[in-house]
């Protein structure tokens, strides 16, 4: 993978941001701010595409969330100057969990995911704020992402970036250091990291899906180029397995002009 231009990424990037709102009606934007990286760069780019003045962040901790994501999701609202709110999910999420009671990690952090979009969605309703993602193309591709949970928004502005380019464009945009060196983690439990979950670093992960999918490499190429056969299959699985994670609900067709199917027009086609 080649280095991206930081310059020129972040301007059609904050272009691509104040012209989805415009399109779409809005002038205000509404981000779930993690303390990770991804939320932090998304955060930065939304201010310089549209201001602090119209941007609100939401922290949405959960009582088992590491007190540093918290402290470092203060720390880029306070860097962009951004208004934010802190939303603690537990009582929603523990009230949920008293009638269908659960141990499994999984379930507990899908549900957490989908609360904060819950919430996300709310205040859009209320601040008149359209929903800016933060997922990024090595999540999307593997489908590591809960559905309609962190998958959700209205926009993805760093969608088309690997995970590796998103730490590259973090020092270009100048994120804080703790925020940029600390282990990638989705803080689902207690000392859980993405790379311990997906079982291989995001530089092996994203060169193996830049060279299948940007590159059109076969798989049979990248083994002859020495990646492992073991990863290159398990990435081709996850990819295979989650793409009802990237695309609308199918529609059964009955009539003439098809939701998804015929009857495609762009989202901002009445404006």
């Amino acid at each position: 993978m080649s280095d991206i231009n930081g310059k020129i990424v972040t301007k059609v990037i904050t272009l691509f941001i104040k012209d989805s709102l415009r399109k779409n009606g809005f002038k205000r934007a509404v981000i779930g701010v993690s303390g990770g990286i991804d939320s932090a760069v998304v955060l930065e780019l939304t201010v310089r595409a549209i201001g602090s003045d119209n941007v609100l962040a939401l922290l949405m901790p959960y009582r088992s969330s590491s007190s540093e994501s918290l402290s470092h999701g203060k720390l880029i609202c306070e860097k962009t100057g951004v208004d934010f709110k802190t939303v603690d999910i537990s009582p929603s999420v523990d009230s949920y969990f008293s009638r269908f009671p659960t141990e499994d990690k999984m379930l507990i952090g899908n549900k957490c995911a989908r609360e904060r979009m819950s919430v996300l969605y709310d205040f859009s309703a209320r601040e008149k704020a359209l929903v800016v993602g933060t997922s990024n193309k090595s999540e999307m591709l593997i489908g590591y992402s809960t559905i309609y949970g962190d998958s959700a928004a209205a926009l993805l502005p760093i969608g088309d970036l690997y995970k590796t380019e998103v730490f590259d464009l973090a020092k270009y945009l100048d994120i804080p250091g703790e925020i940029v060196e600390k282990s990638p983690s989705a803080d689902l439990w207690k000392d859980q990291t993405d790379e311990g979950e997906i079982g291989m670093t995001y530089s092996e992960l994203d060169e193996i899906l830049s060279a299948l999918f940007d590159g059109r490499e076969s798989k049979q190429a990248l083994v002859k180029r020495g990646f492992s056969e073991s990863k290159v299959e398990k990435i081709w699985k996850m990819v295979i397995n989650s793409q009802f994670k990237r695309t609308l609900p199918p529609v059964t067709k009955i009539h003439y002009r098809t939701i998804g199917l015929d009857f495609r027009y762009p989202r901002d086609w009445n404006r």
